[in-house]
């Protein structure tokens, strides 16, 4: 199969909803959309499997309807990952070489990144990735690309993500039971950052807010290198929540009224107007105002505002986000959300579509911010198969006469129930880090030259 035929699918396993999506790269390079499907989430949350069943149940009927919308039969899927265990942090780590007047080689950098996976972190945690952000070569510091350079003492800067290593193997089994195999977990901050956001906002500096269900994840850009992320342990459920209980009505309701009606600025919301709700078991409908409605999603999103605030102070970098916050999501369509985030933040803000590498003919049906993630994971799935210059288990589907398909479905529930390999798919972590890096390297190198 040429890159042009190349498939890729992917999960988004999220608070509210679960998303099964297939792409390809077309041959002017942008993403085509082949099929999308998404199922309520019933087994998430905060980003964390806590029902392995009920999560199993909605992966795979979105599963099975992308694979009929599409035409495409796979068995491999790149995952997306976050959850409030996931954290980042920085370290800086360097190795000492043999000569001084040697040149400083592929392995050496190598050789240094791998050594940043035996940094001490606490019990039950786990490496997901490791980001070198610059190098410092015999204290000459700001060194971007090392190799070819001579100096005994080879340093570097790093951001280290670490997540929990058991919602990592929930996550996993989930899609083993789905008769699917991981081929790789995504940080899902980054899957959205490639959906949205430009080349130019990433090298004046930027911060992605990707508002979802339940949590809020947070990365921020400078100099085209990522240099934090954070995950926020609450999203748009908990306004909803504040809603139901507020207006004491039902959930389902409180949802409508925040998407229908909803704004996130009270001041400007009309004081005249109300809605009425449905009374609980045919008691007496509630009369809820706009106002009210607006006051309390405010608050709440107010909180959340200033957590992404505080993110943004932690990661040192405040003072050089020129191209202010880009805010996606499903939690990005909330009415005013823009303006309450440019009062609260004193940045520009603009919501992120993922349109920018999108092509074909669904992509108007894809460009809405609750698929950030999902067309950010395709992207980063197609890097990994022309980075490791790895296959991917997929093909077309000809069309099925009915005991062509039932035979289909009995093959599948012949997957779900075979054990498999647990390197089945999966590349040596130090195989993966040198040709990440030899990739990374080559690139440069090219623009030196």
């Amino acid at each position: 199969m040429n890159n042009n035929e190349q498939y890729v699918a992917a999960i988004d396993i999220g608070t509210t909803k679960i998303v099964a999506i297939v792409g390809k790269k077309n041959p002017n390079g942008k993403i085509e959309i082949l099929g999308l499907s998404k199922a309520p989430s019933n087994g998430v949350k905060r980003g964390v499997v806590l029902n392995i069943e009920e999560t199993v149940s909605a992966i795979e009927t979105t599963v099975t309807d992308v694979q009929h919308r599409s035409g495409i039969v796979f068995t491999d899927v790149f995952v997306g990952i976050a959850g409030q265990h996931i954290k980042s942090m920085k370290s800086r780590g360097y190795i000492n070489r043999n000569s001084l007047d040697d040149e400083i080689t592929k392995d050496d950098v190598f050789n240094l990144t791998q050594d940043m996976h035996k940094i001490p972190i606490e019990i039950g945690e786990e490496i997901i990735h490791v980001i070198p952000q610059n190098f410092i070569v015999d204290n000459e510091t700001g060194v971007k690309n090392p190799i070819g350079m001579c100096g005994k003492r080879l340093e570097a800067n790093f951001h280290i993500v670490i997540g929990q290593v058991a919602s990592a193997k929930n996550i996993e089994k989930c899609i083993k039971k789905s008769g699917l195999k991981v081929k790789d977990l995504i940080l899902e901050p980054l899957a959205s950052s490639d959906a949205v956001l430009t080349d130019d906002e990433k090298e004046a500096g930027v911060v992605l807010v990707d508002i979802g269900g339940g949590t809020t994840d947070v990365a921020v850009y400078y100099d085209n290198i990522i240099r934090h992320t954070a995950v926020i342990p609450f999203g748009g459920n908990v306004v909803t929540k504040d809603i139901k209980e507020g207006c004491s009505i039902l959930l389902r309701y409180a949802e409508q009224l925040k998407v229908q009606y909803g704004s996130a600025l009270g001041d400007i919301a009309p004081e005249d107007k109300v809605v009425s709700v449905p009374g609980i078991s045919g008691r007496d409908p509630k009369e809820i105002s706009f106002k009210s409605l607006a006051y309390i999603i405010q608050s709440r999103m107010e909180e959340i505002i200033d957590a992404v605030n505080f993110e943004i102070q932690s990661s040192a970098y405040a003072e050089k986000i020129s191209a202010g916050v880009v805010i996606t999501g499903g939690g990005a369509m909330l009415k005013h959300l823009p303006q309450l985030v440019k009062f609260k933040t004193a940045m520009d803000v603009r919501i992120g579509f993922p349109n920018e590498h999108l092509a074909g003919s669904s992509r108007e049906e894809i460009n809405q911010p609750m698929f950030s993630t999902s067309v950010g994971l395709i992207m980063r799935g197609l890097d990994y198969l022309e980075t490791y210059k790895s296959s991917f288990n997929a093909g077309e589907k000809s069309e099925m006469s009915e005991e062509e398909e039932e035979s289909f479905e009995r093959k599948r529930a012949e997957t779900q129930t075979r054990p498999l390999d647990e390197t089945d798919g999966k590349i040596s972590w130090t195989e993966k880090v040198k040709k990440s890096l030899s990739k990374m390297f080559e690139t440069e190198d090219q623009d030196i030259s």
